[in-house]
């Protein structure tokens, strides 16, 4: 293969892996890509059935101390529970493969849930990764907030001190409940985007996904 070629085709591939990061995303301000899955009691869940009310979209693994952080301290579970009394749908997603460390199959996530009292409407099992790259998922926790409309309204971190201290919970700006206070009274999110800290997400190959 000649330089000349040779340079074509890493132009090729490189706008291929670009358009497909660009696809793989859910931007603020569009509407939101589907999210269908089963859920750890194995009902069907599909965010278009949803259309009409405030839905939370949380990637999570319980293994992790970003993650612990906030459950722990029951500031993640006091947001579900505070929010789904309010009529909103909170749909939570683990994306950890099978064969990794961190993996906790339904009956174990359900008992977390139980044990931190945790109230997310389901937890959505994603093994082979499909939904989280669909979303650009890239932390446990990384949440997005969905209107009624369909378009996402905020996407990004939990609060703004990126810390798996709960210590820093009391001093740090709850974006998630803010972005939901504001969407809820019909106003525009005033912060609808952030940057998501926390654990990579223990994504399956993407031959495997």
């Amino acid at each position: 293969m000649s330089a000349r070629s040779l340079a074509l085709a890493l132009s090729w591939l490189a706008a291929w892996v670009l358009s497909g990061a660009a696809q793989a995303a859910a931007p603020v301000g569009q509407p939101a890509p589907e999210l269908t899955g089963r859920d750890t009691r194995g009902n069907l869940v599909k965010l278009s059935a949803l259309r009409g009310r405030h839905v939370v979209i949380e990637w999570t693994n319980p293994n992790c101390p970003f993650v612990r952080k906030h459950y722990v301290s029951d500031n993640l579970p006091a947001l579900q529970r505070e929010f789904t009394a309010r009529g909103v749908v909170w749909l939570a997603v683990n994306s950890t493969r099978t064969d990794h460390v961190d993996y906790l199959a339904p009956p174990q996530l359900d008992t977390w849930l139980t044990q931190s009292r945790a109230a997310p409407s389901a937890l959505l099992m994603d093994e082979n990764g499909s939904q989280g790259r669909l979303w650009g998922a890239r932390t446990t926790p990384h949440l997005y907030i969905v209107d009624p409309k369909g378009t996402v309204v905020y996407a990004g971190a939990i609060d703004s001190l990126a810390s798996a201290s709960a210590g820093d919970i009391a001093r740090a700006t709850n974006h998630v409940r803010a972005g939901l206070t504001e969407s809820l009274a019909g106003k525009a999110v005033t912060t609808p985007s952030t940057t998501p800290y926390g654990c990579s997400i223990k994504y399956a190959s993407a031959a495997a996904g």
